[in-house]
């Protein structure tokens, strides 16, 4: 039998980091199964929880944020795009993109949870929003990305327009921030230990190797 552990992957859908991150994890329990088996949960975390609902373009909220200039951010970008394209996945950082509040992205996760489709549901906003540019904080966007998970549209319309799951997600937000997390993407493993950032898979198989044996 697999030792099977605890995951909880705490990330933004906005955060080009979280995907790499996560398509690194994957990779890595691909390498190690059988012998190793994870139960994995998605946990929210905004980084711009008090954005406007337009959002902002994506190079002057950077250019706030971190005071980067225009050519750090474009290499910046152009290596976050390689680093993705190594774990598989498509990013397209098209200049003019912008980046959104993701709190309901974050209550439809949630939801999707019980429905026993998040992970689903993860891949196919990452997908929606570096992918394809589109706007996650958007109703349509959010639904559309529902049903390409396999879940009922009209039901994650219901939840989105009902303002379903708006106290769990605050109350998980505040939980792992209460535990040090402050920047994501942030891998929890058997509620013990800390893999922190985009890792590549050979960093998260060594870390998920080394935790199995330590919890045997």
């Amino acid at each position: 039998m697999p030792r099977t552990l605890k995951i909880d992957f705490v990330s933004d859908v906005v955060c080009p980091w979280c995907i790499v991150g996560l398509r690194g994890l994957e990779e890595a329990l691909e390498r190690v199964g059988p012998e190793i088996a994870a139960d994995i949960t998605f946990q929210p975390f905004e980084l711009n929880p008090g954005m406007a609902p337009e959002g902002e373009d994506v190079a002057e909220h950077i250019a706030k944020k971190y005071g980067s200039t225009p050519e750090q951010s474009a290499a910046n970008r152009a290596m976050i795009t390689d680093r993705a394209a190594s774990v598989g996945f498509t990013m397209n950082m098209r200049d003019g993109r912008r980046i959104y509040n993701t709190f309901d992205a974050h209550r439809l996760l949630h939801w999707a949870e019980a429905e026993g489709k998040q992970a689903e549901l993860k891949h196919a906003l990452f997908t929606a929003y570096f992918t394809d540019g589109e706007d996650v904080s958007n109703a349509d966007a959010l639904v559309a990305a529902a049903e390409k998970a396999g879940l009922n549209g009209a039901a994650a319309r219901e939840v989105l327009e009902s303002g379903r799951y708006a106290d769990d997600v605050r109350q998980a937000e505040q939980l792992w921030q209460s535990r040090g997390i402050n920047s994501v993407p942030a891998i929890v493993v058997d509620g013990r230990y800390l893999i922190s950032g985009g890792q590549p898979p050979e960093a998260f198989e060594q870390a998920l190797r080394q935790i199995a044996a330590e919890a045997a």
